[in-house]
């Protein structure tokens, strides 16, 4: 039995980061959409953790929290998908 095993086969990427994106099979509006959603679900967190301590506010904002963190999950699942209506990229 071989002394090194190959665990994946060797990939060129020599054409540099579209070479890198395509082996993990995301397109530059991808990683964009993917960005926006990361930016959106941390600001999302924060309003979560910056809740008002009356009872009545914090529902509110916590219901706008949980909203705004349901966005950012949506786009970060399907946002290549809906944006490629809009334009030719391909998700």
């Amino acid at each position: 039995m071989s002394k090194f095993n190959t665990l994946a086969a060797g990939k060129d990427l020599s054409g540099g980061f579209r070479d890198f994106f395509d082996t993990i099979g995301m397109t530059g509006s991808g990683l964009v959409t993917k960005a926006i959603a990361a930016v959106i679900a941390v600001v999302a967190i924060r309003m979560l953790l910056s809740l008002s301590s009356n009872p009545k506010t914090a529902m509110r904002q916590g219901g706008m929290a949980v909203g705004v963190l349901f966005v950012a999950v949506i786009l970060a699942m399907y946002g290549p998908t809906l944006f490629s209506t809009v334009t030719d990229a391909k998700g």
